[in-house]
């Protein structure tokens, strides 16, 4: 979902979209030369241009973190259904090495630190996210050189990482360059699942072109593809010859989008793009890249086709029925929705989009009423573009499932249970280890909150006040504990 802020409405009219606004057709031309070197030399000058790190934020350290043991806590492991007491957790250098209830002795050359009785829980994962669109404005799009929408990038990812969320699946954008800075150390923000570009039809949502672009060319690739935003194919030969492209680069998992979408005027909700057959072609190379399919869709039909074609993974699906969620359940396909309870939750948008902003919003409650109803494997995420504002309530959308799960249920969902589906990319995956939890051997991703989330979900929503240290990888990148 593209969503475009109150503050440059006046730049988009009354169409509800900026994917087609003059405006967003200059930006997308002006970009439209970005190859992987031209990403890459912006994002060299973004680091020039951000400085030194913020005071809340830590640059990592060189080489492994030392010995750490977190004291005087309680322990929400992310996957039980209440603090425990009496517990000390010691993390070596990347990874969890302890989760001792005897209170042994700290060994001689950790690092204390007392968690002054606060919970200790693991980073939390959001499974649909835009990296390097997140938090960039129009204005800034179509203004400022590459260096800067690098750098505001950078600095939203180092955003994300504060708010708590240690991992995210990127689902639409050029991000595999930025995930290997962030791997590397050189700017900090979350782990990133990467798909690279997203899969679509002529038509579809995620086709972006002006009008003028029409007929399209075989031969050369459109501005919104060179960008790296998506990718559009209409053969079974395109659909293999794109998904491989992305795998080649390192994607952990493909998205593709297989119906209509609420910020393109010209994709409805109820439309389905691709045919079982395009699906199918996409699976298949996915499973012998041993990872898997996730697939945009709202409908009903669209959803259907997409199970049959044998998607792992649907995302949104708020438009579904009985039926379809029972399909779900009964296949093991996984949801990935997004709580949308009010206009609130999205940037303005006028027009269609709006209006199908509107019907998103009221199929919601039903929605997670049949994933509940039906014991839906679901996974929570956020899905948000282009407005720093609204990135900035990510941890006020997990806390909105308080509507239909109680607290422990949502914190697991945001922990445990979306690991599970990230672990789905197999042999592809770009982190292999244990993420969401907390025991032996998993990755070192901690928060310590001041507060008992299991009571108040809403803290998870205020991380500038309540997320006393951040910790990624061992590494942390916030703390605000006395001493």
């Amino acid at each position: 979902m593209i969503r475009v802020g109150a503050k440059y409405q006046h730049l988009v009219g009354n169409a509800g979209c900026l994917c087609h606004s003059p405006q967003m057709q200059r930006v997308t031309k002006r970009l439209s030369d970005f190859s992987r070197r031209g990403f890459l030399a912006g994002l060299g000058a973004a680091l020039v241009s951000a400085g030194r790190p913020g005071p809340a934020l830590a640059a990592a350290p060189v080489g492994p973190p030392g010995k750490i043991m977190f004291r005087n806590l309680r322990l929400f492991d992310g996957k039980a259904d209440a603090v425990r007491g009496g517990i000390q957790v010691l993390v070596d250098g990347r990874r969890i090495v302890s989760v001792d209830a005897t209170n042994n002795p700290a060994p001689a050359d950790a690092r204390t630190i007392d968690c002054g009785g606060r919970v200790l829980m693991p980073g939390l994962i959001d499974a649909h996210w835009h990296t390097l669109f997140a938090a960039v404005p129009l204005a800034v799009l179509m203004a400022a050189d590459p260096g800067y929408i690098f750098a505001v990038a950078t600095a939203e990812a180092e955003r994300t990482l504060l708010r708590g969320f240690t991992t995210i699946r990127d689902l639409g954008g050029p991000v595999f360059s930025f995930k290997r800075a962030i791997d590397d150390g050189v700017i900090a923000g979350p782990r990133i699942y990467p798909s690279g570009p997203m899969i679509t039809t002529t038509g579809g949502h995620g086709d972006l072109r002006v009008l003028s672009d029409l007929p399209r060319t075989p031969d050369r690739l459109s501005s919104v593809e060179t960008l790296g935003g998506a990718m559009i194919v209409d053969s079974v030969g395109e659909m293999q010859t794109r998904t491989r492209e992305q795998l080649l680069q390192g994607a952990s998992q493909l998205k593709i989008v297989g119906g209509g979408g609420v910020s393109s005027p010209r994709s409805p909700l109820d439309m389905s793009t691709f045919s079982e057959t395009d699906l199918r072609a996409a699976v298949a190379v996915a499973k012998d890249w041993n990872t898997y399919v996730t697939v945009h869709a709202y409908a009903s039909n669209t959803i259907q086709r997409a199970i049959a074609a044998g998607a792992a993974c649907i995302e949104h699906g708020h438009l579904m029925d009985e039926d379809t969620a029972k399909l779900m359940a009964d296949k093991g396909v996984w949801l990935s929705i997004q709580p949308f309870l009010s206009a609130e939750d999205s940037v303005p948008l006028t027009g269609p989009s709006q209006e199908r902003l509107l019907q998103v919003v009221a199929a919601t409650h039903t929605a997670y009423e049949l994933a509940r109803k039906h014991k839906i494997k679901t996974a929570f995420g956020s899905d948000m573009l282009f407005s720093p504002a609204v990135t900035a309530r990510q941890g006020t959308m997990l806390a909105h499932l308080a509507r239909w799960y109680g607290n422990a249920e949502i914190l697991r969902m945001a922990t445990s249970t979306n690991a599970e589906l990230l672990a789905l990319s197999n042999l592809r995956n770009p982190y292999p280890g244990k993420l969401g939890v907390i025991e032996q051997g998993a990755f070192a991703d901690l928060l310590v909150v001041d507060g008992n989330p299991l009571e108040t979900i809403g803290l998870i929503a205020d991380p500038d006040k309540n997320l006393r240290i951040v910790m990624k990888d061992g590494d942390i990148y916030k703390n605000t504990l006395a001493g």
